[in-house]
């Protein structure tokens, strides 16, 4: 996901344990899930995986691993969570290549939010490439 805002830092993210539900939508904990990618003890073994770890990464708040996931050519210099948006959901529409056996791969999500209290969602076809072994985030289209 690329949304990035200018809006000044608000409250801490929501309050999300290693036995909590993984906010990726898998029927599995953040623990088990998504956190082992933001601790660092895995890495995300498809594009998929990381595209699910960069949507539990804007809903937890972790900057550091949003940034490590991003392609150094495309990588901004910081990233800011606007306070007003809160993740909701995200659904995986489509993805096209980005296993153990690619390069390169794609995914097509939509991510729901709200934004004070709004429903609203993002649609949305990453690319995800290859870098230095490890699948990074690298450029997205707005679908619609």
């Amino acid at each position: 996901m690329s949304r990035r805002t200018s809006r000044p830092r608000g409250p801490a993210a929501p309050r999300i344990t290693s036995a909590s539900p993984c906010p990726c939508g898998l029927p599995t904990t953040y623990g088990e899930c998504c956190g082992r990618f933001h601790s660092g003890s895995a890495a995300a073994p498809t594009c998929e995986a990381l595209m699910r770890s960069r949507y539990a990464a804007f809903v937890v708040r972790d900057a550091a691993y949003l940034l490590r996931t991003w392609h150094p050519e495309t990588r901004p210099p910081g990233v800011d969570f606007d306070p007003s948006m809160r993740w909701v959901r995200l659904e995986i529409l489509d993805t096209t290549e980005g296993s153990a056996f690619h390069s390169a791969g794609t995914v097509t999500f939509r991510a729901h939010y709200t934004d004070d209290g709004r429903p609203d969602s993002l649609h949305e076809k990453s690319r995800f490439a290859r870098h230095e072994g490890a699948w990074v985030y690298t450029t997205a289209v707005f679908v619609d």
